[in-house]
């Protein structure tokens, strides 16, 4: 945190920032929360139907994994009457870290009945609209295609352009013909008949229009099949110690962060000898492009509010830990100010294995939950991950042939971003 200087202008608490961004704490208290906390062992939304064991399982040694987190993430707001719970597993073996599925996330979901009807009954009851559509057949090219129709003065058939009122060059109608060599006047054509209108009805429409239609939607990821979890708790890898999250606060910042140090600068920019007179500039052009912006702003907030174990907004940005790995790639996208934010579409999180909508940041945790979860572990060669980024379906999808009432489960995006290996110097 930036110095405080007690002689500024207008230097008060109240010059802290708030952000949208919520901080869970993690306590060994569990001040009534029943819920949320990191550690432990699972606790389902229908303990009598708890998921496949195969969504948490260790992608790599096929192992049992251990929780990390448990939320609840209801938002009665935004889905009122979902349950809502995500979880977050790891597996323990050390020959798993660092490698991709050793660390998964699932979100638990139970819409209650009523929640269902209603929307059911939204969809039943939206307007159908009913357009007429007169008969191709009856209509004039111009009109079947551009709906252009005929003037009432006009007799020409739906000609909008033959009208003999408003042509000054057209001959004029006579009743006797003078031109003994004319042949006889043809008949009157009869009128035509009039379009007869066609009553067209809205057909009921499927609840989720990309649902229906899968172009350029991946295929639904197929869900694992049914594995009962083992009955005995012994055959259960070790669990971390239970750290309740009884705290939460929005976040608040500094609106002027500590810089960086200028002896560091010079240190690393003035560290080679005999540089030309230009060396500098270019020293100085290495030096800020080797620096890693995105994990110099990640240790800055974090560090404002150190204690923080979670960082939760639904729909909001995560904090990367870096741009440079394989989850820093494939969400950094720097804006105007150099912020980092979360692309959307192609290049971005993948979509929804289970409905093919689009995914969005909900929680993330910080390098503080492996000091809270690995704080008796007489091991130190623990945890090495900078930070857990959840990623879920942004319509709050429920598992396939779940009802009403009962829970179902999906897994969703986990991005970990690990410590690096070696410091950049």
């Amino acid at each position: 945190m930036a110095p405080y200087d007690s002689d500024s202008s207008g230097a008060e608490d109240n010059d802290f920032q708030e952000t949208n961004v919520l901080l869970g704490y993690a306590s060994e208290d569990a001040q009534g929360e029943e819920i949320s906390r990191l550690g432990g062992q699972p606790t389902w939304l229908d303990p009598s139907k708890p998921p496949s064991a195969a969504l948490a399982r260790c992608k790599v040694c096929k192992d049992l994994m251990v929780v990390l987190l448990q939320l609840n993430a209801e938002l009665p707001d935004r889905y009122p009457g979902h349950e809502r719970r995500l979880y977050v597993f790891a597996c323990r073996r050390k020959s798993c870290r660092r490698k991709e599925g050793s660390i998964r996330a699932i979100r638990g979901l139970r819409v209650s009945p009523d929640a269902v009807a209603a929307a059911k009954e939204s969809q039943e009851t939206k307007p159908k609209e009913v357009t007429v559509i007169p008969k191709a057949s009856t209509l004039g090219l111009g009109e079947a295609l551009f709906g252009a129709k005929p003037t009432s003065s006009s007799s020409s058939g739906g000609n909008p352009f033959a009208s003999a009122s408003t042509n000054p060059f057209a001959p004029k109608p006579t009743t006797t013909s003078t031109n003994p060599f004319a042949a006889p006047a043809p008949t009157p054509a009869a009128p035509e008949p009039k379009p007869t209108p066609v009553e067209v009805k809205e057909e009921k429409l499927p609840k989720s229009f990309a649902e229906t239609l899968s172009l350029n939607l991946p295929p639904a990821t197929p869900a694992p099949p049914p594995e009962p979890w083992p009955a005995d708790s012994s055959l259960l890898p070790k669990s971390y110690p239970v750290r309740w999250i009884a705290e939460a606060d929005y976040e608040q910042l500094d609106p002027e962060p500590a810089p960086i140090s200028q002896k560091t600068q010079i240190m690393d920019i003035d560290s080679g000898e005999g540089s030309s007179s230009g060396g500098g500039k270019e020293d100085k052009e290495v030096f800020e492009s080797s620096m890693d912006t995105v994990f110099q702003k990640f240790a800055d907030r974090v560090g404002q509010n150190p204690e923080q174990v979670i960082r939760y907004e639904f729909a909001g940005q995560p904090l990367l830990y870096s741009k440079s790995d394989a989850v820093g790639k494939m969400l950094y996208a720097k804006d105007g100010e150099g912020e980092a934010k979360v692309k959307g579409g192609k290049g971005g999180m993948p979509r929804c294995g289970n409905c093919g909508g689009g995914r969005v940041f909900e929680v993330q945790m910080t390098p503080q939950a492996i000091q809270e979860l690995e704080g008796e572990e007489e091991d130190l060669d623990g945890m090495d991950w900078g930070t857990v980024i959840v990623g879920v379906c942004e319509r709050d999808c429920q598992e396939r042939g779940v009802e009403g009432g009962e829970g179902g489960y999906l897994e969703e995006w986990a991005g970990v971003q690990w410590e690096e290996l070696s410091v950049k110097r």
